[in-house]
């Protein structure tokens, strides 16, 4: 692990289609094997799926708030105190949120069986849209865990 410096973010590009970062970094975390024209095609397929579900919506705005609604306010992180390890809830950074909100959209996606993936994450979306699904579960669980362990906050770094 380097110690001098630490990795420059870059700036993503905006989709094609949409003109939208969050799209883009959907799509990245789509791919699999650097098949990005794949990832492509199940995440406009996605949007697609939902542009013909909610006539009146439009379907970005609709991903947006399906990320907003997932995205994690606060997590737990290990924490060893003399020889104890503490779950010490903490704030998540914006980038985080975003991060874990499409990790756990794609992997709810993914573990729907029999369905294919660009139908499958059109569902997970619509479902985190009306605030229901897996990905809503994942979070609530996620801001239980830290309520539950608040009184470990004094270890926070």
């Amino acid at each position: 692990m380097a110690r001098r410096h630490r990795a420059e973010k870059r700036d993503l590009i905006p989709d094609p289609r949409y003109n939208n970062k969050l799209v883009a970094y959907m799509i990245n975390c789509v791919m699999e094997r650097g098949k990005k024209s794949t990832a492509a095609k199940i995440v406009y397929g996605a949007l697609e799926d939902i542009q013909n579900q909610i006539k009146d919506e439009d379907p970005v705005e609709v991903f947006t708030i399906a990320i907003e609604n997932v995205s994690p306010r606060l997590e737990v992180k290990s924490r060893r105190v003399g020889g104890a390890t503490y779950q010490v809830p903490l704030e998540v950074k914006p980038e985080r949120q975003i991060a874990l909100a499409a990790r756990w959209l794609i992997t709810f996606a993914g573990n729907r069986k029999g369905v294919p993936m660009q139908r499958a994450l059109a569902n997970e979306l619509m479902d985190a849209y009306r605030g229901q699904g897996n990905a809503i579960k994942k979070r609530d669980d996620t801001h239980k865990m830290a309520q539950a362990n608040k009184a470990f906050a004094h270890y926070r770094w």
